[in-house]
Parts: structure tokens; sequence; C-alpha cells
């Protein structure tokens, strides 16, 4: 699947694209609100994950490159977040772009294009993201596109030890019904 948006093309991962996405992924400023950076093989272990859940259920996260010369800048989209969080089972939207990417307005533009998709296309009757609660950078993009903290979702990351900076996580979500109309 491709969508494009004026600056865009988003588009499932290719075996060109692992190189420069695991240097992204390993790139200590775009992983600072993750647990650690992830290593090349790390990164080639979860866009298999990511296309095997798109053989399943006809989305995952995506490849985000610029129309304009075409260079990887990271990925977008949507994912069936199956386990590993108190809110999973749902449809759930992320990005993760380059730090020569940001404040550009490209995370909002790419989400906003999943949006349509996710509750046009698929007919998402939600869709959840979520953050450790002090990435207020990703909780801005979660704003930009419509969506409302759901503090009743809120959860700490099962997967990261009391204490832990990242632990507490915020969640957002957008009903179709709320989508529907939004400007």
């Amino acid at each position: 699947m491709f969508l494009t948006t004026d600056r865009l093309i988003l588009r499932p991962f290719e075996a060109d694209d692992l190189e420069r996405f695991a240097a992204i992924n390993a790139d200590l400023e775009v992983m600072q609100f993750f647990p650690a950076p992830l290593t090349a093989h790390e990164t080639a272990d979860m866009v298999a994950r990511w296309a095997d859940k798109h053989r399943r259920y006809g989305f995952a996260f995506a490849a985000v490159e610029t129309r304009h010369d075409q260079q990887l800048i990271g990925m977008a989209g949507l994912s069936q977040l199956e386990s590993d969080v108190p809110i999973a089972p749902c449809s759930e939207i992320g990005w993760r772009l380059t730090p020569s990417a940001w404040h550009q307005g490209f995370a909002t533009e790419a989400a906003r294009a999943w949006l349509d998709y996710g509750f046009a296309a698929l007919d998402l009757a939600e869709i959840l993201s979520y953050t450790p609660k002090q990435h207020i950078a990703s909780q801005r993009v979660m704003q930009r596109i419509g969506m409302h903290h759901a503090d009743d979702l809120d959860f700490d990351d099962p997967t990261l030890p009391e204490g832990h900076p990242l632990r507490p996580m915020v969640v957002y979500r957008l009903t179709r019904a709320t989508y529907e109309t939004m400007p």
C-alpha cells in the first residue's frame, strides 16, 4: 500500500531501506524516549514483524520518504497492537523520524494521511497512540492530528522497572465519530 501527501510517500519498507532505518534507530537523539537504541539486527527484526502484520491485517508501520528527493526519513503508520501493553489489542498510530526531518510538520502530515486511511479505508472505530509522559513533542503531534488525552488509559510500561523515567505512558485516542466532525 502506498499513500502520498504533498511532501511525502508512505510505503512498505524495502530491503534497501534497512541500512538507513537502522541508522535512524541507532541515533541517540531519536531514541531518547525509548529504553535503548536499536541494533541493525533489531531493526531488521522489527521491520520483518511489521511486514508480517501487513500480511495479516492489511496495514502496518511503513517507510516515510520525501517526494522531492525520495530520501527515507523514518517511519509512520498504523499498526495492530497485539500485546505487551495494557491497551492491547487496539489499532495504534505512530511515527519515528530522523532529527533532520523534525520541526517541519512531516510527522503530522504523515499521521493525518494514516488517520484518513484508517478511518475511511480500514473502517477503524478508533485509533490510539501512546508515548512516555515526558515525550512532549510526540504528544503535540497527537494533539495536532485531533487526538485527545485518554487519561483513563494511561499506564506504566510493564517492560520497564519501577522508577524508570520512561515507565509512565500517556495514551491519546481519536474515534471515527470525532474524526468525521473535524474540519
